[in-house]
């Protein structure tokens, strides 16, 4: 059969459908050339969001009223149970995160996890755990991916070592609140020392790691990328304890003053919800400054939305959707700002920048990303560096999510 894939969410979501690609090929399929041209269509759904959700449920709808065989795996499928079947009739199969196999598609496989050849050239997602126990108001994660599991220091090891002599440059190490990995630190400084291997990334991070500890692994890994992904959700200690969050805003931001001591350079990025319920317009004012303050390059602002089966699904969503807008509206306008001159600060600089090709709005320039995941745009020129290679570009100019230079 000629399969597509479609990925809603997040990275683990992306890694998972890595996986289901290698299986589906293993078994003798192919990759359709475009959605159209398949006969079967995967659809990888998310259900952190009740919109992700309707996307990922939307698109099942539409591709049934075509005819063609449609799947549906993943978050989504966790939540909903039989009763996805309920709203998608005529759906070939569901399945769960973690149970690729049981799609009578795939092919049979172990640990359809830990073992997939690369999709991309030059960089790859590895899982280091699944699951998660934080356990926080609003987030149905816990619920449909499970407990938090690790897998093995040296299974890990190796699968990277395996992707490094294959030619993979950057690896993204994955989990839903990572550094609570044992001795997380350790094996950064253990992946440092693979020889073929020069960048490591990971995601997503939870403020009560940020430790001295974590700091000294990134003095002593320079392969380490210099970019964290730390959701704060709110800048309130009313809001953050009704949340779960197990921090408050003064910690958040003591363990932001570590990064940026660091280095200034540092790049920060964060997921921020506005409209909780309770939230008052105090409260909103408090994210507000904490974002100020901290300097963020870049920030992801969700509206709040109430999941069926968490703690704050219970609550009165009692901020309006138009006042929701609103302080959505307000964060982005302010992240623009903030963005910009972060960037703009990097103007005069040379960046070390991973090639990953042509620049998807104009194809007489080539794009890549730093060590601190900004992306770089620069004119191509005649010995074009291949995909997946390493080039220094001087920044000349930069918008708020975006620089701009030459080869240096």
């Amino acid at each position: 059969m000629k399969f597509w894939l479609h990925t809603y969410g997040c990275q683990m979501n992306v890694r998972d459908s890595e996986a289901m690609e290698s299986l589906l090929l293993g078994a003798g399929h192919q990759k359709a050339l475009s959605e159209s041209d398949a006969d079967l269509v995967i659809i990888n759904s998310c259900t952190v969001r009740q919109k992700a959700e309707d996307k990922a449920l939307g698109k099942a709808g539409y591709l049934l009223s075509t005819g063609k065989k449609v799947g549906i795996a993943g978050c989504a499928v966790a939540r909903l149970g039989d009763d996805i079947f309920k709203k998608l009739p005529r759906l070939d199969f569901a399945v769960k995160p973690g149970e690729f196999t049981k799609i009578k598609y795939l092919a049979s496989s172990n640990d359809p996890l830990a073992e997939h050849p690369p999709t991309d050239a030059f960089s790859a997602f590895v899982t280091v755990m699944t699951g998660c126990n934080n356990f926080c108001s609003y987030c149905i994660v816990p619920k449909v991916r499970g407990p938090e599991k690790s897998r093995p220091f040296d299974d890990i090891v190796q699968e990277v070592e395996h992707l490094a002599s294959t030619g993979i440059k950057e690896v993204t190490l994955l989990g839903q609140s990572v550094l609570k990995y044992p001795n997380f630190p350790q094996l950064l400084r253990r992946l440092q020392q693979i020889d073929k291997l020069k960048r490591i990334r990971f995601t997503s991070a939870h403020p009560g790691g940020c430790t001295d500890e974590l700091l000294k692994a990134y003095n002593e890994c320079d392969k380490v990328c210099r970019h964290i992904h730390l959701p704060v959700q709110s800048g309130s200690n009313k809001i953050l304890s009704q949340m779960g969050r197990r921090y408050t805003r003064e910690q958040y931001l003591e363990a932001i003053a570590k990064l940026r001591a660091f280095d200034d350079t540092f790049a920060i990025t964060t997921d921020v919800i506005v409209g909780y319920p309770g939230e008052t317009e105090e409260d909103f004012e408090e994210t507000r400054s904490l974002m100020n303050e901290a300097l963020f390059d870049n920030s992801f602002i969700f509206k709040y939305s109430p999941r069926p089966g968490t703690r704050s699904a219970e609550l009165a969503d009692d901020v309006t959707n138009e006042e929701k807008q609103r302080r959505n509206a307000v964060l982005l306008d302010d992240q623009e700002k903030r963005g910009l001159a972060r960037n703009l600060a990097l103007v005069g600089s040379v960046r070390e920048v991973l090639v990953e090709g042509e620049s998807k709005r104009n194809k007489t320039r080539l794009s890549g990303r730093d060590s601190g995941n900004r992306i770089v745009i620069w004119p191509k020129c005649e010995n074009l560096p291949e995909k997946g290679s390493f080039v220094n570009v001087k920044i000349l100019d930069a918008h708020a999510q975006t620089l701009f230079g030459e080869l240096a």
